[in-house]
């Protein structure tokens, strides 16, 4: 009950931080000059969802696109488990929505792939924006805060996917030795590859470091929820 009630406040502190947050950019949004924008709505729409939801312009490099793709794409995707993670959160439960049975597996597989492909697509920019330090990376306008808010977003998006794998690799091998509440459920393409690392663990150590990845995984996400608007309200 006591995990609950922090989760709960937990939950309710960062959206009422993030709230906050972007009505600061809202505001600072409607500082500038009102503009008559509606002609051609629907033209207007379409580049939206390809310029801001598509992400359009970094694809027009194909090896930084296509990595920007599994990143952006794969990131905003494996969030759905968040919806899982506050439903266990909120009433206690492990893996609630484990009852879609093989849909559920599918997902869960699914998400670790896509979080391999977010993992190694954001160290492969580490790469190129750190070591490589490609010339478009130097330029005056990527250097002091661009260039830091860039690795610190990368930065957090790793240890966040390093640690769902984490917790599931944890969990897949508390889920064999049937231990406790970890019933049998999802599938694990990616943590199983490396779940033998924790098969000289007693029980109660693994239980720590699945809760421990857990926890990590949703403050990790309350804490970035509420960076993106302060990175993207910086730029206003």
């Amino acid at each position: 009950m006591i995990a609950q009630v922090i989760f709960i406040l937990l939950l309710v502190s960062g959206s009422v931080l993030f709230t906050i947050n972007v009505r600061k950019i809202i505001r600072n949004i409607r500082l500038g000059k009102e503009l008559d924008l509606s002609d051609r709505p629907k033209e207007r729409w379409m580049t939206m969802i390809r310029v801001a939801l598509g992400q359009s312009k970094m694809v027009v490099r194909p090896v930084a696109g296509i990595l920007h793709i599994f990143v952006y794409a794969g990131f905003i995707i494996i969030n759905i488990e968040v919806l899982e993670i506050i439903a266990d959160g909120a009433l206690g439960t492990h893996r609630a929505f484990s009852f879609f049975g093989s849909l559920y597996n599918l997902l869960i597989g699914s998400f670790e792939v896509l979080a391999l492909s977010v993992l190694s697509g954001c160290a492969v920019f580490l790469i190129r924006r750190n070591v490589l330090r490609l010339k478009r990376f130097r330029m005056r306008e990527m250097t002091s805060w661009p260039r830091t808010d860039a690795n610190l977003i990368l930065i957090t998006e790793i240890l966040l996917m390093s640690a769902f794998l984490i917790m599931n690799a944890a969990d897949s091998v508390l889920q064999s030795r049937s231990f406790e509440h970890y019933i049998q459920a999802g599938a694990f393409p990616v943590s199983s590859l490396f779940s033998g690392i924790f098969s000289s663990m007693s029980n109660e150590s693994l239980a720590l470091t699945e809760r421990c990845c857990w926890w990590f995984h949703i403050v990790g996400i309350m804490a970035f929820l509420n960076y993106i608007p302060y990175s993207e309200g910086s730029r206003i």
